[in-house]
Protein backbone atom coordinates (compact mmCIF):
# COMPACT_ATOMS: atom_id res chain seq x y z
CA UNK A 1 0.00 0.00 0.00
CA UNK A 2 2.85 2.47 0.56
CA UNK A 3 4.59 1.24 -2.11
CA UNK A 4 1.39 1.86 -3.98
CA UNK A 5 0.96 6.16 -2.56
CA UNK A 6 4.90 6.14 -3.36
CA UNK A 7 4.12 5.82 -7.09
CA UNK A 8 0.94 8.39 -7.21
CA UNK A 9 2.66 10.69 -5.56
CA UNK A 10 5.66 10.19 -8.38
CA UNK A 11 3.15 10.88 -11.24
CA UNK A 12 0.70 13.14 -9.39
CA UNK A 13 1.32 16.86 -10.44
CA UNK A 14 4.53 18.89 -8.76
CA UNK A 15 2.95 21.54 -6.93
CA UNK A 16 5.89 23.00 -4.95
CA UNK A 17 5.47 25.99 -7.54
CA UNK A 18 2.84 26.99 -5.67
CA UNK A 19 4.51 27.64 -2.66
CA UNK A 20 6.38 30.27 -3.97
CA UNK A 21 3.60 33.12 -3.02
CA UNK A 22 3.92 34.94 -6.31
CA UNK A 23 3.65 32.17 -8.55
CA UNK A 24 0.30 30.38 -6.47
CA UNK A 25 -1.22 34.18 -6.80
CA UNK A 26 -1.09 34.04 -10.57
CA UNK A 27 -2.03 30.72 -10.50
CA UNK A 28 -5.14 30.77 -8.71
CA UNK A 29 -6.14 34.05 -10.40
CA UNK A 30 -5.45 32.29 -13.65
CA UNK A 31 -8.23 29.71 -12.76
CA UNK A 32 -10.77 32.37 -12.40
CA UNK A 33 -9.66 34.64 -15.33
CA UNK A 34 -9.37 31.25 -18.01
CA UNK A 35 -12.70 29.91 -17.83
CA UNK A 36 -13.87 34.02 -17.90
CA UNK A 37 -11.98 34.27 -20.96
CA UNK A 38 -13.15 30.98 -22.25
CA UNK A 39 -16.78 32.34 -22.28
CA UNK A 40 -15.92 35.27 -24.53
CA UNK A 41 -14.32 33.13 -26.84
CA UNK A 42 -17.31 31.13 -27.36
CA UNK A 43 -19.63 34.16 -27.09
CA UNK A 44 -18.41 35.82 -30.02
CA UNK A 45 -18.74 33.62 -32.74
CA UNK A 46 -22.09 32.92 -31.11
CA UNK A 47 -23.34 36.25 -31.16
CA UNK A 48 -21.66 37.09 -34.82
CA UNK A 49 -23.43 34.03 -36.18
CA UNK A 50 -26.63 35.06 -34.35
CA UNK A 51 -26.30 38.15 -35.57
CA UNK A 52 -25.63 37.39 -39.21
CA UNK A 53 -26.53 33.79 -39.55
CA UNK A 54 -23.06 33.48 -41.93
CA UNK A 55 -20.31 31.23 -41.13
CA UNK A 56 -18.23 33.18 -43.47
CA UNK A 57 -18.67 36.01 -41.13
CA UNK A 58 -17.64 33.52 -37.99
CA UNK A 59 -14.86 32.57 -40.17
CA UNK A 60 -13.26 36.25 -40.35
CA UNK A 61 -12.56 35.76 -36.50
CA UNK A 62 -9.69 33.47 -37.44
CA UNK A 63 -8.26 36.88 -40.10
CA UNK A 64 -9.39 39.48 -37.08
CA UNK A 65 -7.81 37.13 -34.22
CA UNK A 66 -4.50 35.58 -36.22
CA UNK A 67 -3.45 38.73 -37.84
CA UNK A 68 -2.89 40.99 -34.39
CA UNK A 69 -1.67 37.99 -32.17
CA UNK A 70 1.20 37.58 -35.21
CA UNK A 71 2.51 41.54 -34.72
CA UNK A 72 1.85 42.16 -31.69
CA UNK A 73 3.14 38.85 -29.93
CA UNK A 74 6.49 39.56 -31.62
CA UNK A 75 6.42 43.99 -30.77
CA UNK A 76 4.93 42.86 -27.28
CA UNK A 77 7.97 40.26 -26.48
CA UNK A 78 10.61 43.00 -27.72
CA UNK A 79 8.09 45.21 -24.84
CA UNK A 80 8.70 42.75 -22.25
CA UNK A 81 12.37 42.78 -22.61
CA UNK A 82 13.15 46.25 -22.59
CA UNK A 83 10.59 47.44 -19.84
CA UNK A 84 9.26 46.11 -16.19
CA UNK A 85 7.65 42.91 -17.02
CA UNK A 86 4.88 43.65 -14.22
CA UNK A 87 3.69 47.00 -15.57
CA UNK A 88 3.21 45.30 -19.16
CA UNK A 89 1.20 42.67 -17.25
CA UNK A 90 -0.46 44.99 -15.07
CA UNK A 91 -1.44 47.36 -18.57
CA UNK A 92 -2.16 44.93 -21.20
CA UNK A 93 -4.91 42.59 -17.77
CA UNK A 94 -6.59 46.41 -17.95
CA UNK A 95 -6.43 46.64 -21.27
CA UNK A 96 -8.53 43.15 -21.57
CA UNK A 97 -10.66 44.16 -18.78
CA UNK A 98 -11.26 47.31 -20.99
CA UNK A 99 -12.53 45.45 -24.06
CA UNK A 100 -14.41 42.85 -22.56
CA UNK A 101 -16.10 45.55 -20.82
CA UNK A 102 -17.32 46.74 -24.12
CA UNK A 103 -18.29 43.29 -25.36
CA UNK A 104 -20.84 43.15 -22.67
CA UNK A 105 -21.67 47.12 -23.49
CA UNK A 106 -23.03 46.24 -26.95
CA UNK A 107 -24.17 43.34 -26.19
CA UNK A 108 -26.60 45.25 -23.40
CA UNK A 109 -26.93 47.91 -25.85
CA UNK A 110 -28.39 45.18 -28.54
CA UNK A 111 -26.05 46.03 -31.49
CA UNK A 112 -25.78 43.72 -34.11
CA UNK A 113 -23.05 45.46 -35.96
CA UNK A 114 -20.69 42.73 -37.20
CA UNK A 115 -17.59 44.83 -37.85
CA UNK A 116 -17.94 46.65 -34.03
CA UNK A 117 -17.98 43.10 -32.63
CA UNK A 118 -14.70 41.95 -35.24
CA UNK A 119 -13.10 45.24 -34.08
CA UNK A 120 -13.17 45.14 -30.43
CA UNK A 121 -12.36 41.41 -30.90
CA UNK A 122 -8.82 42.61 -33.00
CA UNK A 123 -7.72 44.94 -30.34
CA UNK A 124 -8.89 42.33 -27.13
CA UNK A 125 -6.04 40.07 -29.14
CA UNK A 126 -3.51 42.36 -29.59
CA UNK A 127 -3.75 42.74 -25.88
CA UNK A 128 -3.68 39.39 -25.22
CA UNK A 129 -0.52 38.60 -27.72
CA UNK A 130 1.55 41.37 -24.99
CA UNK A 131 -0.01 39.78 -22.24
CA UNK A 132 0.89 35.81 -23.15
CA UNK A 133 5.09 36.30 -24.13
CA UNK A 134 5.07 39.16 -20.39
CA UNK A 135 3.43 36.47 -18.62
CA UNK A 136 5.62 33.42 -19.71
CA UNK A 137 8.81 35.91 -19.65
CA UNK A 138 8.62 36.58 -16.07
CA UNK A 139 8.37 32.95 -14.50
CA UNK A 140 11.99 32.15 -14.19
CA UNK A 141 12.18 35.22 -12.35
CA UNK A 142 9.48 33.87 -9.58
CA UNK A 143 10.32 29.90 -9.63
CA UNK A 144 13.80 28.53 -9.28
CA UNK A 145 15.20 26.50 -12.72
CA UNK A 146 14.36 23.06 -11.44
CA UNK A 147 10.85 24.26 -11.27
CA UNK A 148 10.13 25.60 -14.18
CA UNK A 149 8.60 22.26 -16.23
CA UNK A 150 6.21 21.78 -13.28
CA UNK A 151 5.46 25.39 -12.75
CA UNK A 152 4.66 25.58 -17.11
CA UNK A 153 2.25 22.09 -16.56
CA UNK A 154 0.37 23.62 -13.66
CA UNK A 155 -0.27 26.55 -15.93
CA UNK A 156 -1.18 24.33 -18.69
CA UNK A 157 -3.46 22.58 -17.03
CA UNK A 158 -5.01 25.48 -16.10
CA UNK A 159 -5.54 26.07 -19.28
CA UNK A 160 -6.94 23.26 -20.75
CA UNK A 161 -9.17 22.51 -17.75
CA UNK A 162 -10.96 26.16 -18.85
CA UNK A 163 -10.71 25.13 -22.67
CA UNK A 164 -13.43 22.38 -21.46
CA UNK A 165 -15.00 23.99 -18.65
CA UNK A 166 -15.42 27.31 -20.24
CA UNK A 167 -17.41 26.26 -23.25
CA UNK A 168 -19.63 24.36 -21.46
CA UNK A 169 -20.59 26.51 -19.15
CA UNK A 170 -20.79 29.26 -21.96
CA UNK A 171 -23.18 26.71 -23.97
CA UNK A 172 -25.52 26.41 -20.73
CA UNK A 173 -25.95 30.01 -20.02
CA UNK A 174 -26.19 31.67 -23.80
CA UNK A 175 -30.43 30.48 -23.49
CA UNK A 176 -30.97 31.80 -20.04
CA UNK A 177 -28.71 34.37 -20.10
CA UNK A 178 -27.52 36.14 -23.15
CA UNK A 179 -24.55 37.15 -24.22
CA UNK A 180 -24.36 40.19 -22.45
CA UNK A 181 -24.05 38.46 -18.97
CA UNK A 182 -21.03 35.99 -20.34
CA UNK A 183 -18.93 39.14 -21.32
CA UNK A 184 -19.29 40.76 -17.86
CA UNK A 185 -18.39 37.48 -16.07
CA UNK A 186 -15.36 37.74 -18.14
CA UNK A 187 -14.76 41.48 -17.18
CA UNK A 188 -15.34 40.69 -13.36
CA UNK A 189 -12.72 37.22 -13.51
CA UNK A 190 -10.00 39.37 -14.72
CA UNK A 191 -9.69 41.30 -11.78
CA UNK A 192 -8.01 38.00 -9.98
CA UNK A 193 -5.38 38.67 -12.18
CA UNK A 194 -5.34 42.21 -11.47
CA UNK A 195 -5.32 41.42 -7.81
CA UNK A 196 -2.03 38.96 -8.26
CA UNK A 197 -0.11 41.03 -10.60
CA UNK A 198 -0.14 44.24 -8.03
CA UNK A 199 1.08 42.00 -5.60
CA UNK A 200 4.29 41.17 -7.87
CA UNK A 201 7.65 42.19 -6.91
CA UNK A 202 9.12 45.20 -9.89
CA UNK A 203 10.57 42.74 -12.57
CA UNK A 204 12.92 45.46 -14.32
CA UNK A 205 15.43 43.65 -16.99
CA UNK A 206 18.63 44.77 -15.85
CA UNK A 207 21.32 46.73 -18.03
CA UNK A 208 18.61 47.42 -20.48
CA UNK A 209 17.62 50.90 -21.55
CA UNK A 210 14.09 51.82 -20.98
CA UNK A 211 13.84 53.43 -25.18
CA UNK A 212 11.16 52.02 -26.99
CA UNK A 213 11.89 49.49 -28.88
CA UNK A 214 11.28 49.11 -32.42
CA UNK A 215 11.23 46.67 -35.73
CA UNK A 216 15.18 46.34 -35.01
CA UNK A 217 14.43 44.55 -31.84
CA UNK A 218 12.20 42.03 -32.79
CA UNK A 219 14.66 41.03 -35.92
CA UNK A 220 17.39 41.02 -33.33
CA UNK A 221 15.29 38.58 -31.41
CA UNK A 222 15.39 36.20 -34.63
CA UNK A 223 18.65 37.03 -34.94
CA UNK A 224 19.64 35.80 -31.21
CA UNK A 225 17.50 32.78 -32.22
CA UNK A 226 19.69 31.55 -35.41
CA UNK A 227 22.23 31.26 -33.27
CA UNK A 228 20.62 28.92 -30.77
CA UNK A 229 20.21 24.98 -32.76
CA UNK A 230 18.37 23.98 -29.38
CA UNK A 231 16.33 26.77 -29.30
CA UNK A 232 15.08 27.24 -32.50
CA UNK A 233 14.61 23.33 -33.00
CA UNK A 234 12.04 23.82 -29.94
CA UNK A 235 10.41 26.16 -32.71
CA UNK A 236 10.53 23.56 -35.69
CA UNK A 237 9.51 20.31 -34.00
CA UNK A 238 6.65 21.86 -32.63
CA UNK A 239 5.65 23.12 -36.18
CA UNK A 240 5.87 19.94 -37.30
CA UNK A 241 3.83 18.52 -34.82
CA UNK A 242 0.70 20.96 -35.31
CA UNK A 243 0.96 21.51 -39.04
CA UNK A 244 0.88 17.96 -40.25
CA UNK A 245 -0.92 16.41 -36.96
CA UNK A 246 -3.37 18.91 -35.53
CA UNK A 247 -6.47 17.59 -37.53
CA UNK A 248 -9.37 19.71 -35.26
CA UNK A 249 -10.68 20.98 -39.27
CA UNK A 250 -11.77 17.29 -40.12
CA UNK A 251 -14.27 16.81 -36.62
CA UNK A 252 -17.15 17.88 -37.98
CA UNK A 253 -17.00 15.67 -40.97
CA UNK A 254 -15.88 13.38 -39.32
CA UNK A 255 -18.49 13.17 -36.46
CA UNK A 256 -21.46 13.33 -39.01
CA UNK A 257 -20.04 11.24 -42.03
CA UNK A 258 -18.07 8.45 -39.81
CA UNK A 259 -19.71 8.37 -36.75
CA UNK A 260 -22.57 9.37 -37.34
CA UNK A 261 -23.74 12.30 -35.71
CA UNK A 262 -25.85 15.33 -36.91
CA UNK A 263 -24.62 17.52 -39.32
CA UNK A 264 -25.36 20.46 -37.12
CA UNK A 265 -22.67 19.01 -34.15
CA UNK A 266 -24.19 17.23 -31.35
CA UNK A 267 -22.16 14.74 -28.40
CA UNK A 268 -19.93 13.37 -30.95
CA UNK A 269 -18.83 16.45 -32.06
CA UNK A 270 -18.26 18.05 -29.08
CA UNK A 271 -16.38 14.55 -27.77
CA UNK A 272 -14.26 14.85 -30.40
CA UNK A 273 -13.33 18.58 -29.86
CA UNK A 274 -12.90 17.76 -25.76
CA UNK A 275 -10.81 15.02 -26.32
CA UNK A 276 -6.91 17.01 -27.07
CA UNK A 277 -7.48 18.45 -24.21
CA UNK A 278 -9.00 16.39 -21.70
CA UNK A 279 -5.61 14.62 -22.71
CA UNK A 280 -3.54 17.52 -21.83
CA UNK A 281 -5.34 17.69 -18.40
CA UNK A 282 -4.80 14.49 -17.60
CA UNK A 283 -1.46 14.75 -18.25
CA UNK A 284 -0.99 17.64 -16.34
CA UNK A 285 -2.51 15.69 -13.40
CA UNK A 286 -0.07 12.85 -13.71
CA UNK A 287 3.07 15.09 -14.53
CA UNK A 288 5.03 14.78 -11.59
CA UNK A 289 7.48 12.97 -13.91
CA UNK A 290 8.59 16.20 -15.81
CA UNK A 291 10.57 17.78 -13.17
CA UNK A 292 12.73 14.56 -12.33
CA UNK A 293 13.39 14.75 -16.54
CA UNK A 294 17.38 15.93 -17.20
CA UNK A 295 17.30 15.20 -21.04
CA UNK A 296 14.54 17.78 -22.11
CA UNK A 297 15.15 17.74 -25.86
CA UNK A 298 15.18 14.13 -26.10
CA UNK A 299 12.00 13.68 -24.37
CA UNK A 300 10.35 16.73 -26.72
CA UNK A 301 11.07 14.06 -29.70
CA UNK A 302 9.78 11.03 -27.76
CA UNK A 303 6.72 13.32 -26.74
CA UNK A 304 5.43 14.42 -30.46
CA UNK A 305 6.43 10.25 -31.88
CA UNK A 306 3.70 9.76 -28.97
CA UNK A 307 1.64 12.92 -30.67
CA UNK A 308 2.10 11.93 -34.14
CA UNK A 309 1.59 8.13 -33.34
CA UNK A 310 -1.95 9.02 -31.81
CA UNK A 311 -3.20 11.35 -34.81
CA UNK A 312 -2.11 8.13 -37.06
CA UNK A 313 -4.36 6.16 -34.80
CA UNK A 314 -6.89 8.43 -34.61
CA UNK A 315 -7.22 8.52 -38.85
CA UNK A 316 -6.90 4.69 -38.63
CA UNK A 317 -9.69 4.10 -36.32
CA UNK A 318 -11.84 6.56 -37.97
CA UNK A 319 -11.02 4.88 -41.69
CA UNK A 320 -12.00 1.65 -40.20
CA UNK A 321 -15.51 3.40 -38.34
CA UNK A 322 -17.26 1.97 -41.36
CA UNK A 323 -16.28 -1.58 -41.90
CA UNK A 324 -18.95 -2.71 -39.12
CA UNK A 325 -22.15 -2.47 -37.94
CA UNK A 326 -23.33 0.29 -35.16
CA UNK A 327 -20.88 -1.73 -32.22
CA UNK A 328 -17.67 -1.68 -34.08
CA UNK A 329 -18.40 2.32 -34.98
CA UNK A 330 -19.56 2.65 -31.46
CA UNK A 331 -15.62 1.02 -30.42
CA UNK A 332 -14.05 3.19 -33.26
CA UNK A 333 -15.22 5.95 -31.92
CA UNK A 334 -13.99 5.13 -28.21
CA UNK A 335 -10.66 4.10 -30.04
CA UNK A 336 -10.20 7.46 -31.45
CA UNK A 337 -11.47 9.17 -28.90
CA UNK A 338 -8.91 7.67 -26.40
CA UNK A 339 -5.83 8.50 -29.11
CA UNK A 340 -6.86 12.18 -29.41
CA UNK A 341 -6.98 11.85 -25.30
CA UNK A 342 -3.30 10.20 -25.36
CA UNK A 343 -1.70 13.19 -28.08
CA UNK A 344 -3.60 15.94 -25.86
CA UNK A 345 -1.26 14.35 -22.37
CA UNK A 346 2.02 14.16 -25.27
CA UNK A 347 1.12 17.54 -26.57
CA UNK A 348 0.93 18.82 -23.19
CA UNK A 349 4.16 17.18 -21.59
CA UNK A 350 5.78 18.78 -25.09
CA UNK A 351 4.93 22.16 -24.49
CA UNK A 352 5.82 22.31 -20.69
CA UNK A 353 9.43 20.98 -21.70
CA UNK A 354 9.83 23.43 -24.52
CA UNK A 355 8.86 26.03 -22.44
CA UNK A 356 11.40 25.68 -20.08
CA UNK A 357 13.68 25.39 -22.50
CA UNK A 358 12.79 28.55 -23.78
CA UNK A 359 12.79 30.14 -20.04
CA UNK A 360 15.81 28.68 -18.79
CA UNK A 361 18.34 28.54 -21.67
CA UNK A 362 17.60 31.65 -23.24
CA UNK A 363 19.08 34.93 -22.18
CA UNK A 364 16.48 37.28 -20.15
CA UNK A 365 16.91 40.38 -22.37
CA UNK A 366 15.53 38.28 -24.96
CA UNK A 367 13.70 35.79 -23.15
CA UNK A 368 10.35 38.07 -23.88
CA UNK A 369 10.84 38.74 -27.55
CA UNK A 370 11.57 34.32 -27.73
CA UNK A 371 8.25 33.85 -26.05
CA UNK A 372 6.35 36.14 -28.38
CA UNK A 373 7.67 33.63 -31.39
CA UNK A 374 6.60 30.81 -29.14
CA UNK A 375 2.65 32.56 -28.64
CA UNK A 376 2.86 32.87 -32.43
CA UNK A 377 4.02 28.90 -33.52
CA UNK A 378 1.43 27.85 -31.02
CA UNK A 379 -1.28 29.64 -32.26
CA UNK A 380 -0.76 30.25 -35.90
CA UNK A 381 0.48 26.25 -36.23
CA UNK A 382 -2.78 24.87 -36.22
CA UNK A 383 -4.64 27.72 -38.21
CA UNK A 384 -2.30 26.48 -40.83
CA UNK A 385 -2.85 22.59 -39.92
CA UNK A 386 -6.81 23.75 -40.27
CA UNK A 387 -6.06 24.73 -44.15
CA UNK A 388 -4.05 21.75 -45.04
CA UNK A 389 -6.19 19.08 -43.57
CA UNK A 390 -8.99 20.30 -44.81
CA UNK A 391 -7.55 20.33 -48.80
CA UNK A 392 -6.01 17.09 -48.12
CA UNK A 393 -9.31 15.62 -46.60
CA UNK A 394 -10.92 17.05 -49.66
CA UNK A 395 -8.54 14.88 -51.68
CA UNK A 396 -8.26 11.55 -50.15
CA UNK A 397 -10.89 11.50 -46.94
CA UNK A 398 -10.94 12.65 -43.56
CA UNK A 399 -9.52 9.37 -41.76
CA UNK A 400 -6.68 9.30 -44.48
CA UNK A 401 -5.87 12.81 -43.59
CA UNK A 402 -5.51 12.52 -40.29
CA UNK A 403 -3.49 9.12 -40.39
CA UNK A 404 -1.14 10.99 -43.05
CA UNK A 405 -0.47 13.31 -41.07
CA UNK A 406 0.58 11.23 -38.07
CA UNK A 407 3.10 9.54 -39.85
CA UNK A 408 4.64 12.76 -41.01
CA UNK A 409 4.79 14.13 -37.49
CA UNK A 410 7.11 11.03 -37.21
CA UNK A 411 9.12 10.98 -39.77
CA UNK A 412 9.64 14.75 -39.83
CA UNK A 413 10.20 14.99 -35.92
CA UNK A 414 12.55 11.71 -36.18
CA UNK A 415 14.69 13.43 -39.64
CA UNK A 416 15.05 16.93 -37.38
CA UNK A 417 16.47 14.90 -34.53
CA UNK A 418 19.03 13.45 -36.91
CA UNK A 419 19.63 16.77 -38.30
CA UNK A 420 20.21 19.08 -34.96
CA UNK A 421 21.52 15.92 -32.73
CA UNK A 422 22.34 18.43 -30.13
CA UNK A 423 18.52 19.27 -30.02
CA UNK A 424 18.57 15.78 -28.64
CA UNK A 425 21.63 15.38 -26.81
CA UNK A 426 20.23 18.49 -24.75
CA UNK A 427 20.01 18.36 -20.89
CA UNK A 428 18.84 20.31 -17.81
CA UNK A 429 22.70 21.38 -16.07
CA UNK A 430 23.14 22.12 -13.02
CA UNK A 431 23.20 25.67 -13.37
CA UNK A 432 19.87 25.68 -14.81
CA UNK A 433 18.57 23.58 -12.32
Amino acid sequence: MTGAVGRWRGLAADTRPLKVPDFRRLWTANIITVIGAQLTVVAVPAQIYADTGSSAYVGLTGVFGLVPLVVFGLYGGALADVFDRRTILLVTTIGLIVTSGLFAAQAFAGSTNVWLLLSLFAVQQAFFAVNQPTRSALLPRLVPAALLPAANSLNMTVMQAGAIAGPLVAGILIPFTGFGWLYALDTVSLLATVWAVVRLPSLRIEGVAAVVPGVRAVVDGFAYLRHQPVLLMSFVVDIIAMVFGMPRALFPEIAHLDFGGPSEGGLTFALLFAGIPAGAVVGGVLSGWVSRIVRQGLAVVVCIVVWGVAMAGFGVAVLLADAGGAGWQRAMLVTALLMLVVGGAADMASAAFRSSMLQSAAADEVRGRLQGVFIVVVAGGPRVADVAHGATAAAVGAGAAAAGGGVLVVVGVVVAALVVPSFVRYRVTAATR
